[in-house]
């Protein structure tokens, strides 16, 4: 494991490591980790599943940013750059996968949505020891999460970040500042570019018109919120939306369920 920054303690980083070298296909990692708490880029030798039963993370990768929610877990491959930061206190509880486990799971990054049976088993797996029995319960578990890792479904919660820097500079005021609703001309010169330029970059660096990439960013806020338990309405006004009626089709639109029942589901978690 190669880890910078002041994420893990060392109480933690051991933890991590005996848990990144188990001789098991899949085993449970837990830790709670206080608000604000970041890493720098780092990357794992095993694939995780990353889930918090409470609180929200943010974590970037080389091209993508997510904001996972409680709801929602994210699957990264072996060997993945990466960073995180909690947004808020969280309670990590995710799954560490050896080189054959991954290899049934996934290939690539996803952001999956958390079903009943997934959370249970990713709880229940945190409570068996490292060395699991061989054919017993902490098969069944690796098992059934194996099975349910591998045919969940995306969920619209990448967001592709730039490598230029002109484009940086406009999408951080994006993110910062959600609720406003700078112009690609505004933003074009707080960027150091004309606007012609900017929109060129959008598409060539993140397959998306500056219209679409806000929106998406929009909604990936919208829905973390919402799934630690902000109400619709004030959720709405921060992502820039003149009423909840022209919100909730957007969210609909784009997650295919309502605010209330995205609400809701971090509830579940």
């Amino acid at each position: 494991m190669t880890t910078i920054g002041r994420f893990l303690s060392s109480i933690g980083q051991s933890a991590f490591l005996e848990a990144e070298t188990a001789p098991r296909p899949v085993v449970g990692f837990s830790m709670d980790y206080p608000a604000g708490l970041s890493t720098n880029w780092h990357s794992h030798s095993r694939a995780q599943l990353l889930y918090a039963v409470s609180g929200a993370m943010r974590i970037e990768t080389e091209a993508v940013s997510y904001i996972i929610p409680p709801s929602m877990a994210l699957f990264l491959p072996s060997n993945a750059e990466h960073a995180i930061r909690m947004d808020g206190p969280v309670a990590m509880r995710a799954l560490v996968l050896r080189e054959d486990a991954e290899s049934r799971a996934a290939t690539e990054p996803k952001a999956i949505a958390v079903s009943p049976l997934l959370r249970e088993v990713i709880l229940a797996a945190c409570a068996e020891p490292l060395r699991w029995g061989l054919g017993g319960r902490g098969y069944f578990l690796t098992e059934l999460a194996l099975d349910e890792i591998a045919n969940a479904g995306v969920m619209p919660l990448a967001l592709a970040m730039p490598n230029d820097n002109r484009l940086r500079r406009a999408v951080t005021i994006l993110l910062d500042r959600p609720r406003d609703a700078p112009t690609l001309e505004d933003l074009a010169l707080a960027a150091g570019a004309s606007s012609r330029t900017l929109a060129r970059l959008f598409r060539s660096e993140t397959g998306l018109s500056f219209r679409q990439w806000r929106q998406q960013a929009r909604m990936t806020e919208a829905m973390a919120a919402l799934s630690t338990g902000a109400n619709p309405a004030q959720v709405a006004a921060k992502a820039g939306f003149g009423g909840q009626a022209a919100f909730g089709a957007a969210f609909r639109t784009h997650f295919g369920m309502t605010p209330g029942q995205a609400r809701l589901l971090g509830k579940r978690a």
